[in-house]
C-alpha cells in the first residue's frame, strides 16, 4: 500500500518478529480494510499482540508495514494522532480514581473529547471521586467505554478488552461499542481468543497460528466458502473423498466435515448440511495448537 491508496488502513507484507527462543510473526501478510470492524483471533501465543505492538510502532520488525500511510518504526508520534489503543479493563489501577482516569487519557491523547466522555458518564452511576476499587465491574466497563468513545480514532485497536469479565458485561462492551461509536469513518481492531462473543460485530475476521495468517476473510463470505455437514453412517467414505479440512465424530456413530469451497450440491447427499460458525471453524483451524 502507498500513501495515497486509502483503501486499506493497514497493509503487512513479509512481517518477521523473532525473539530470542521465538518467532512471534513469520512472514505475514494481511491487510485491514477502512471502515470495518476486524477481529484478530487465536490462541495465547500465535503472535496477536506481536502483531499489535507492531502495528503501533512499539516493536521493531522486518518485512514492510503501512499504517494510515504511514511506517509505524518512524512516523510513530504523527501515526498515534490518529490511533487509539486500549488494552483490558484490569489495567486500570484500583487506586485510580474517576476523575483522574478522564485528565490521564485527556493528557495524553490529542484526539479527546472532555465533554464527550462527561456525556456519556451522566447517563451512569460513575462519580468523579470514586476509586477503580470501588466500582462493580460492570461501572469499570461503563468508565473504559466512555474514555474509548470520547477518543475521534481513525483506528481503534482493542487488546482483549473484555478480559476477566462475565458473559452479561462483555456482551454489553461491544454492543454499546456497535451502537455509539463504530461508523464508517472509524476502523476498529480487536484481539480475542473469546470467539462467540465477537462474531456477531465483525465484518472480517482473521486467524493466526504460529505468527502466520491461516485465515483472512469477510465474515459474509465465510457461509459461501465453508459448509459443515452431519455425515449418514453409510457416506463416510464417500465424503472422505470430498477431502474435507476436518472431521469429528459425534454420539450415535454420527460423523461431521468441514469442507472448505465444495459447492454444496455435491455435499447435500451426503447428509444435513449447514454454515459452521466463527467458533468451529476457529477449533478446526487450529487443531493440534494446544497439544
Amino acid at each position: 500500500m502507498n500513501a495515497t491508496d486509502t483503501r486499506n488502513v493497514v497493509t503487512a507484507r513479509g512481517l518477521r518478529k523473532a525473539y530470542k527462543n521465538k518467532v512471534a510473526l513469520d512472514n505475514a501478510d494481511f491487510s485491514i480494510p477502512a471502515g470495518r470492524i476486524v477481529g484478530l483471533i487465536g490462541p495465547n501465543g500465535a503472535g496477536k499482540t506481536t502483531a499489535l505492538k507492531a502495528i503501533l510502532g512499539l516493536v521493531p520488525f522486518e518485512g514492510s508495514l503501512d499504517v494510515l500511510g504511514r511506517d509505524p518504526r518512524t512516523q510513530r508520534d504523527e501515526l498515534m494522532n490518529d490511533v487509539c489503543f486500549i488494552a483490558d479493563v484490569a489495567v486500570l489501577p484500583r487506586w485510580i480514581r474517576v476523575s483522574e482516569a478522564i485528565d490521564f487519557v485527556a493528557g495524553v491523547h490529542p484526539r479527546f473529547d472532555r465533554a464527550r466522555c462527561e456525556r456519556f458518564l451522566a447517563n451512569t452511576q460513575l462519580k468523579p471521586n470514586l476509586r477503580v476499587r470501588e466500582l462493580s465491574k460492570g461501572m469499570i466497563v461503563q468508565l473504559h467505554l466512555a474514555l474509548v468513545m470520547a477518543i475521534d480514532a481513525r483506528l481503534l485497536v482493542l487488546d482483549e478488552p473484555t478480559l476477566g469479565l462475565d458473559i452479561l458485561y462483555r456482551k454489553q462492551f461491544y454492543q454499546r461499542l456497535l451502537e455509539d461509536y463504530f461508523d464508517e469513518e472509524k476502523t476498529i481492531l480487536i484481539t480475542t481468543h473469546q470467539v462467540e462473543e465477537v462474531e456477531h460485530i465483525l465484518t472480517d475476521v482473521m486467524f493466526i497460528r504460529d505468527g502466520r495468517m491461516v485465515l483472512a476473510a469477510p465474515m459474509e463470505t465465510l457461509g459461501e466458502r465453508y459448509t459443515e455437514v452431519l455425515v449418514d453412517a453409510d457416506r463416510v467414505q464417500a465424503a472422505r473423498e470430498l477431502k474435507p479440512v476436518d472431521e469429528r465424530a459425534l454420539p450415535f456413530g454420527k460423523t461431521v466435515m468441514l469442507f472448505d469451497s465444495v459447492p454444496r450440491e455435491r455435499l447435500a447427499p451426503l447428509g444435513e448440511t449447514r454454515t459452521p460458525g466463527l467458533a468451529d471453524l476457529f477449533v478446526a483451524t487450529m487443531k493440534g495448537t494446544y497439544a
